[in-house]
């Protein structure tokens, strides 16, 4: 599943006890996202820095971003770009692009998408989002 390409991004939204990490290849699909434990996510971003030759890490500018910017610039194993992102409204976004990435299924589909809550933490998506917000940013 590794894509050895420079110009993979990796997308980072950071929070207090969960975090999303996101890569896109150089088209912009997702070749890998995860929510994990903020714990491991200075352990993980190196490690997908690594395995997909990421050249830039975007992130949201919101709930913990500067400490979260400081540490990274201290702990990432090899020097990379970092951006910071306008996240407002991501959440909301990210809610309606779950459905669209896995369609509800049986009586969830009779559901209004707006009554539809995912039924897992969907900060991955929000740093789906992030990349495609930077690179509409820089078109």
């Amino acid at each position: 599943m590794s894509q050895k390409t420079s110009s993979n991004i990796l997308g980072f939204d950071p929070g207090r006890d969960k975090c999303g990490v996101a890569v896109t290849d150089q088209k912009g699909n997702p070749c890998y996202h995860e929510v994990i434990e903020s714990s491991q996510a200075i352990l993980t971003i190196n490690t997908l820095i690594q395995q997909f030759s990421i050249h830039r890490l975007v992130m949201g500018n919101q709930t913990t971003s500067k400490q979260w910017k400081k540490r990274l610039e201290n702990e990432l194993l090899l020097s990379i770009p970092i951006e910071l992102i306008d996240e407002r409204n991501s959440t909301l976004e990210a809610r309606d692009r779950y459905w669209e990435m896995y369609p509800p299924q049986g009586l969830m589909r009779l559901l209004p998408q707006g009554m539809r809550n995912p039924p897992r933490p969907i900060d991955d998506i929000v740093a789906i989002l992030l990349i495609e917000r930077y690179c509409n940013s820089i078109k």
